[in-house]
């Protein structure tokens, strides 16, 4: 399999399909870091129904120079992070553009600089394919999460609203 330099010590190797469950612990865990009392099981369909050729996989490893290429090909090292992408269409002028459906990085490999590189890594991604703008979406209370993007330059378009209705009728 090969892989990309990312930042010293670290590269990127492409996403396979039958790394599927691999790819739903990832998403299990991003969201349970932020909602720990939560079951999160219901994603596995969500990536089930969205990974595909057309939703690239990156994972992020920790660089192995005494690894030979057959070695990685048996057994590559176990991701720190990835970045996972696909498509969603701008409300405003119908274009289609690259959206981030996960970034994550294992929190003893943070504040390295791993998640600006897997942004500058999306974002060449979209270029290349010929994409204006880059979309993501980022829980309010993930705070390292907004600072990142921030200082990376996305700003926030609009707010998602979510009203919980109890299985009665709520009077407006």
């Amino acid at each position: 399999m090969k892989s990309l330099p990312l930042i010293p010590g670290y590269q990127l190797r492409v996403g396979l399909k039958l790394e599927e469950a691999q790819l739903v612990k990832f998403v299990q865990i991003t969201y349970e870091e932020l909602f720990p009392v939560q079951d999160f099981s219901h994603l596995a369909i969500a990536v089930e129904q969205h990974f595909s050729q057309e939703t690239p996989l990156w994972w992020v490893e920790v660089a192995h120079q005494d690894y030979s290429d057959y070695l990685e090909a048996i057994a590559p090292p176990p991701p720190i992070g990835c970045l996972w992408m696909g498509n969603a269409v701008d409300q405003m002028n119908g274009k289609r553009h690259t959206h981030i459906f996960l970034v994550y990085v294992k929190p003893d490999y943070r504040r390295q600089g791993i998640g600006s590189a897997l942004m500058r890594h999306a974002e060449d991604w979209a270029r290349k394919r010929g994409d204006r703008q880059i979309s993501l979406q980022v829980f309010c209370d993930n705070k390292p999460a907004i600072d990142l993007y921030s200082k990376l330059g996305y700003k926030s378009l609009s707010t998602w609203m979510v009203k919980q209705l109890s299985a009665e009728t709520d009077n407006l």
